[in-house]
């Protein structure tokens, strides 16, 4: 049925809570992990499982996105219906954007109906996970199933962020609040909830018809866990299918995150530097699929003194140079330099950024070719800090791309 199921990538967020990263690229976007964008981890699942008909809707800021798309997963043929396509705001229901995840998609029906599917799988590109989604369709298939929601567990105290769901002995869902103020918690476990990750399989007559009714709401449903999964769970087989089973291909790691937030964001990146990885990237049998640029080897040289430089824990990517510095539990993406007596650590660096002899940054996140200079320091002083940029609820600083430094600024 594989060949049966368009898959839709929900891609047009504003990302507000990743600002400054969101300045000037859509959340889905986002560099991540040294090497990847934030949708590489969807579209990877997506290449793995079978699914090779994909529809990413876009909105804001997205050109970095589609760039991406371009140059990094222009790896199917059209010839036979396959492709991976962006598709922006048509206008062609009306004068409006999308207006929510349920409106994106209503926005383009006739895309839907064009494809001569049967079934809809439905993604956000906003998360870092690993899944096979071939094995869900199977799931969805045998229970009978007009929509399918994946879900699993979260702690009750972080369950107000979600949709959470009960769930009789069947997999059947009962009751679904989107992000309620007191979660309900799983009938086993009174420390966890049963969320929903965003991600549904649908029939599509059933889809189109819901998408197409008049409920007699004052304006159109714009969202799947407000408005059409609880009206859905009342008149129709709705089901729970459990992430990080043992059924399917890829390796269960049962890792998924929403890295909506700066904190979030940052401490995905930093699981990958864990002793033993929640998320392995060396995973051979589901290996992540992204652009790679033209850049030489790393490299780790000494400085204009003859000291050697430090790496310590870290992941370091192609083109990126340490001479005579030090990175310590760090992830530096292409084309970074870290020069001499420079201290880098606990800090993520996005492309290009030159870190100048003496510097040091810690607990930093540092977006694409900033030039730090000599001697900066970065993630010591939190008021000096919140004075030039933004810093999190936790503490991690981030310098926006292409930020100038005073000593860097060009001399009138």
């Amino acid at each position: 049925m594989l060949d049966k199921t368009l898959t839709i990538i929900l891609a047009g967020g504003v990302g507000s809570r990743l600002h400054p990263l969101t300045a000037d690229r859509a959340k889905p976007a986002v560099p991540f992990g040294g090497n990847y964008r934030i949708i590489d981890f969807t579209l990877t699942n997506c290449l793995h499982s079978g699914f090779r008909r994909v529809l990413v809707l876009t909105q804001y800021k997205s050109h970095s996105l589609q760039k991406h798309l371009r140059d990094g997963w222009s790896i199917y043929n059209p010839e036979i219906s396959e492709y991976i396509t962006p598709v922006p705001p048509q206008m062609r229901t009306g004068e409006s954007w999308y207006a929510g995840t349920a409106d994106a998609i209503r926005q383009n029906l006739y895309l839907l109906d064009r494809s001569n599917a049967s079934y809809v799988l439905i993604l956000a590109g906003d998360h870092i996970y690993r899944m096979d989604y071939a094995a869900m369709l199977q799931f969805h298939l045998d229970q009978k199933a007009g929509l399918t929601v994946a879900c699993m567990p979260v702690p009750l105290a972080s369950a107000s962020s979600f949709g959470i769901m009960s769930v009789d002995d069947a997999q059947q869902i009962r009751k679904f609040q989107e992000k309620p103020k007191n979660p309900g918690p799983l009938p086993n476990d009174p420390h966890y909830a049963l969320a929903s990750m965003g991600i549904y399989i649908f029939n599509m007559d059933l889809l189109r018809r819901e998408l197409q009714a008049d409920h007699g709401l004052a304006a159109a449903s714009n969202d799947f866990g407000k408005d059409i999964i609880p009206r859905l769970i009342e008149t129709h087989c709705v089901c729970a299918y459990r992430f990080g089973g043992e059924a399917g291909r890829v390796s269960p790691d049962r890792y998924w995150r929403d890295v909506g937030t700066i904190d979030s964001y940052y401490t995905a990146n930093m699981d990958l530097l864990a002793p033993v990885p929640p998320l392995n990237l060396y995973q051979s049998d589901w290996p992540i699929r992204t652009y790679h640029g033209q850049n030489p080897p790393a490299r780790m040289a000494p400085g204009s003194l003859g000291q050697e430089g430090q790496l310590v824990n870290s992941l370091i990517n192609n083109g990126t140079v340490i001479s005579g510095g030090t990175v310590r539990h760090s992830i530096l993406f292409p084309q970074v330099r870290v020069d001499e007596d420079a201290v880098v650590e606990d800090s993520i660096l996005f492309d290009g950024v030159h870190v100048g002899a003496g510097a040091h940054l810690r607990r930093c996140i540092i977006d694409k070719n900033v030039q730090v200079p000599s001697g900066e320091r970065i993630g010591f002083d939190p008021n000096a800090d919140a004075a030039r940029f933004t810093v999190s609820e936790s503490g991690i600083t981030v310098v926006p791309k292409g930020y100038c430094f005073v000593s860097n600024a060009p001399k009138q």
